[in-house]
Protein backbone atom coordinates (compact mmCIF):
# COMPACT_ATOMS: atom_id res chain seq x y z
CA UNK A 1 0.00 0.00 0.00
CA UNK A 2 2.86 2.23 0.87
CA UNK A 3 4.75 1.82 -2.52
CA UNK A 4 1.45 2.42 -4.89
CA UNK A 5 1.48 6.08 -3.07
CA UNK A 6 4.89 6.62 -3.03
CA UNK A 7 4.65 5.79 -6.65
CA UNK A 8 1.42 8.01 -7.32
CA UNK A 9 2.97 10.47 -5.48
CA UNK A 10 4.84 12.32 -8.34
CA UNK A 11 1.53 11.86 -10.52
CA UNK A 12 -0.22 13.96 -8.03
CA UNK A 13 1.92 16.63 -7.64
CA UNK A 14 2.42 16.89 -11.44
CA UNK A 15 -1.61 17.41 -11.76
CA UNK A 16 -1.59 19.46 -8.77
CA UNK A 17 1.00 21.90 -10.39
CA UNK A 18 -0.94 21.85 -13.62
CA UNK A 19 -4.04 22.95 -12.26
CA UNK A 20 -2.75 25.88 -10.27
CA UNK A 21 0.21 27.41 -12.22
CA UNK A 22 -2.43 29.48 -14.02
CA UNK A 23 -4.48 30.64 -10.91
CA UNK A 24 -1.10 31.35 -8.81
CA UNK A 25 0.01 33.13 -11.47
CA UNK A 26 -2.49 35.38 -11.54
CA UNK A 27 -2.15 35.46 -7.73
CA UNK A 28 1.40 36.42 -8.48
CA UNK A 29 0.24 39.40 -10.26
CA UNK A 30 -2.33 40.34 -7.94
CA UNK A 31 0.66 40.51 -5.05
CA UNK A 32 2.54 42.49 -7.58
CA UNK A 33 -0.22 45.09 -7.74
CA UNK A 34 -1.12 45.35 -4.39
CA UNK A 35 3.06 45.70 -3.66
CA UNK A 36 3.04 48.43 -6.63
CA UNK A 37 0.12 50.78 -4.83
CA UNK A 38 1.79 50.07 -1.08
CA UNK A 39 5.09 51.50 -2.47
CA UNK A 40 3.72 54.08 -5.12
CA UNK A 41 0.68 55.59 -3.28
CA UNK A 42 1.03 58.84 -0.83
CA UNK A 43 0.83 58.80 2.32
CA UNK A 44 -2.22 60.27 2.89
CA UNK A 45 -3.98 57.39 0.91
CA UNK A 46 -4.29 55.71 3.72
CA UNK A 47 -7.05 53.35 2.65
CA UNK A 48 -5.93 52.22 -0.42
CA UNK A 49 -2.44 51.47 1.02
CA UNK A 50 -3.72 49.64 3.83
CA UNK A 51 -5.87 47.44 1.03
CA UNK A 52 -2.99 46.73 -1.11
CA UNK A 53 -1.01 45.68 2.37
CA UNK A 54 -3.88 43.18 2.90
CA UNK A 55 -3.96 41.97 -0.61
CA UNK A 56 -0.22 41.21 -0.12
CA UNK A 57 -0.90 39.66 3.08
CA UNK A 58 -3.91 37.40 1.81
CA UNK A 59 -2.21 36.63 -2.06
CA UNK A 60 1.92 35.53 0.25
CA UNK A 61 -0.79 33.39 2.26
CA UNK A 62 -2.06 31.70 -0.83
CA UNK A 63 1.76 30.96 -1.89
CA UNK A 64 2.03 29.79 1.37
CA UNK A 65 -0.74 27.14 1.07
CA UNK A 66 0.68 26.03 -2.23
CA UNK A 67 4.16 25.02 -1.12
CA UNK A 68 2.78 23.45 1.70
CA UNK A 69 0.59 21.06 -0.46
CA UNK A 70 3.66 20.89 -2.97
CA UNK A 71 5.82 19.25 0.06
CA UNK A 72 2.98 17.02 0.98
CA UNK A 73 2.34 15.94 -2.82
CA UNK A 74 5.80 15.10 -3.65
CA UNK A 75 6.69 12.72 -0.75
CA UNK A 76 10.38 14.36 -0.66
CA UNK A 77 9.02 15.80 2.64
CA UNK A 78 12.22 18.43 3.80
CA UNK A 79 14.28 17.53 0.91
CA UNK A 80 11.66 19.23 -0.96
CA UNK A 81 13.54 22.45 -0.07
CA UNK A 82 16.42 21.67 -1.86
CA UNK A 83 15.48 19.77 -4.79
CA UNK A 84 12.63 22.62 -5.76
CA UNK A 85 14.74 25.74 -4.59
CA UNK A 86 12.97 27.86 -7.04
CA UNK A 87 9.90 27.44 -5.31
CA UNK A 88 11.45 28.14 -1.91
CA UNK A 89 13.43 31.46 -3.28
CA UNK A 90 9.99 32.45 -5.06
CA UNK A 91 7.65 32.22 -1.67
CA UNK A 92 10.20 34.05 0.37
CA UNK A 93 10.92 36.80 -2.56
CA UNK A 94 7.52 37.03 -4.43
CA UNK A 95 8.31 39.70 -6.82
CA UNK A 96 10.70 36.93 -8.47
CA UNK A 97 7.56 34.47 -9.71
CA UNK A 98 7.94 35.81 -13.17
CA UNK A 99 10.71 33.77 -13.53
CA UNK A 100 8.34 30.83 -13.32
CA UNK A 101 6.06 32.34 -16.86
CA UNK A 102 7.75 29.44 -18.59
CA UNK A 103 5.38 27.07 -16.44
CA UNK A 104 2.15 28.78 -16.95
CA UNK A 105 2.96 28.66 -21.05
CA UNK A 106 3.52 25.13 -20.44
CA UNK A 107 0.76 24.26 -18.28
CA UNK A 108 -1.56 26.51 -21.02
CA UNK A 109 0.21 24.62 -23.61
CA UNK A 110 -0.38 20.90 -22.37
CA UNK A 111 -4.50 21.59 -23.11
CA UNK A 112 -3.88 22.44 -26.65
CA UNK A 113 -3.14 20.08 -29.81
CA UNK A 114 -0.15 22.09 -30.97
CA UNK A 115 2.20 24.83 -29.95
CA UNK A 116 0.85 28.70 -30.64
CA UNK A 117 4.70 29.67 -31.28
CA UNK A 118 7.65 28.02 -32.94
CA UNK A 119 10.22 27.65 -30.34
CA UNK A 120 12.27 30.66 -31.67
CA UNK A 121 9.17 32.82 -30.98
CA UNK A 122 8.70 30.95 -27.70
CA UNK A 123 12.03 32.28 -26.39
CA UNK A 124 11.69 35.56 -27.22
CA UNK A 125 8.49 36.12 -26.34
CA UNK A 126 9.05 34.55 -22.72
CA UNK A 127 12.21 36.46 -22.50
CA UNK A 128 10.68 39.67 -23.22
CA UNK A 129 7.56 39.44 -21.03
CA UNK A 130 10.08 38.04 -18.10
CA UNK A 131 12.52 41.19 -18.46
CA UNK A 132 8.99 43.46 -18.19
CA UNK A 133 7.35 41.90 -15.44
CA UNK A 134 11.08 41.67 -13.67
CA UNK A 135 12.28 44.61 -14.59
CA UNK A 136 8.89 45.78 -13.53
CA UNK A 137 9.55 44.52 -9.85
CA UNK A 138 12.76 45.58 -9.38
CA UNK A 139 12.24 48.79 -10.15
CA UNK A 140 9.75 48.76 -7.56
CA UNK A 141 11.77 47.08 -5.07
CA UNK A 142 14.69 49.53 -5.42
CA UNK A 143 12.12 52.61 -5.11
CA UNK A 144 11.38 51.21 -1.98
CA UNK A 145 15.05 50.70 -0.92
CA UNK A 146 16.24 54.34 -2.01
CA UNK A 147 13.86 57.32 -2.36
CA UNK A 148 14.51 58.28 1.26
CA UNK A 149 18.09 57.06 1.69
CA UNK A 150 20.72 59.39 2.33
CA UNK A 151 22.47 60.83 -0.90
CA UNK A 152 20.52 58.71 -2.77
CA UNK A 153 20.46 59.28 -6.75
CA UNK A 154 17.09 57.05 -7.16
CA UNK A 155 14.35 59.98 -6.03
CA UNK A 156 11.13 59.03 -7.58
CA UNK A 157 9.85 56.12 -9.28
CA UNK A 158 10.65 57.82 -13.05
CA UNK A 159 14.02 57.22 -12.04
CA UNK A 160 13.83 53.60 -10.57
CA UNK A 161 12.42 52.24 -14.13
CA UNK A 162 15.40 53.80 -16.05
CA UNK A 163 17.81 52.32 -13.80
CA UNK A 164 16.21 48.87 -14.38
CA UNK A 165 16.23 49.50 -17.87
CA UNK A 166 19.83 50.52 -17.52
CA UNK A 167 20.27 47.60 -15.77
CA UNK A 168 18.34 45.09 -17.62
CA UNK A 169 20.04 45.80 -20.98
CA UNK A 170 23.61 46.03 -19.32
CA UNK A 171 24.10 49.79 -20.86
CA UNK A 172 24.97 50.80 -17.02
CA UNK A 173 25.19 55.02 -17.59
CA UNK A 174 26.36 55.30 -13.86
CA UNK A 175 23.85 58.16 -13.29
CA UNK A 176 21.62 56.30 -10.67
CA UNK A 177 22.82 53.88 -8.50
CA UNK A 178 21.74 52.38 -5.31
CA UNK A 179 23.10 52.84 -2.17
CA UNK A 180 21.06 50.84 0.52
CA UNK A 181 22.31 47.25 0.67
CA UNK A 182 18.59 46.42 -0.57
CA UNK A 183 18.91 48.23 -3.40
CA UNK A 184 21.99 46.96 -3.93
CA UNK A 185 21.18 43.13 -3.86
CA UNK A 186 18.17 43.24 -5.99
CA UNK A 187 20.89 45.18 -8.77
CA UNK A 188 22.64 42.61 -8.44
CA UNK A 189 20.18 39.88 -9.05
CA UNK A 190 18.72 42.05 -12.18
CA UNK A 191 22.15 41.69 -13.34
CA UNK A 192 22.20 38.37 -13.60
CA UNK A 193 19.08 38.04 -14.64
CA UNK A 194 19.54 40.83 -17.69
CA UNK A 195 22.85 38.88 -19.02
CA UNK A 196 20.73 35.42 -18.68
CA UNK A 197 17.82 37.30 -20.70
CA UNK A 198 19.92 39.36 -23.39
CA UNK A 199 21.93 35.59 -24.24
CA UNK A 200 18.87 33.62 -24.86
CA UNK A 201 17.14 36.37 -26.95
CA UNK A 202 20.76 36.64 -28.72
CA UNK A 203 21.46 33.20 -28.98
CA UNK A 204 17.80 32.47 -30.02
CA UNK A 205 17.85 35.20 -32.88
CA UNK A 206 21.05 34.33 -34.12
CA UNK A 207 20.38 30.74 -34.53
CA UNK A 208 17.21 31.79 -36.36
CA UNK A 209 19.21 33.43 -38.99
CA UNK A 210 21.77 30.59 -38.98
CA UNK A 211 18.53 28.52 -39.56
CA UNK A 212 16.74 30.81 -42.54
CA UNK A 213 20.23 31.50 -44.31
CA UNK A 214 20.60 27.79 -44.37
CA UNK A 215 17.29 26.92 -45.90
CA UNK A 216 17.86 29.78 -48.69
CA UNK A 217 21.12 27.79 -49.62
CA UNK A 218 19.79 24.95 -50.05
CA UNK A 219 16.50 26.11 -51.83
CA UNK A 220 19.00 27.70 -54.62
CA UNK A 221 20.18 25.91 -57.50
CA UNK A 222 23.44 24.55 -57.87
CA UNK A 223 26.20 26.77 -59.80
CA UNK A 224 27.18 25.42 -63.25
CA UNK A 225 30.85 24.83 -63.69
Amino acid sequence: MSDQSADSAPLRFRRWEQRTEVPLFGASLLFLLGYAVRVLAPADTGPWRDIALALVGVTWLVFAADYAVRIRLSGLGLRFVRVHWLDTVVLLLPLLRPLRLIRVYTAVQQRQERPWLSLYARVIAYAGATALLLGFSAALAVYDQEHKAPGASIRTFGDSVWWACETLTTVGYGDTVPVTPGGRIVASGLMACGLALLGAVTGSFSSWLVQVFTREDERRPPERE
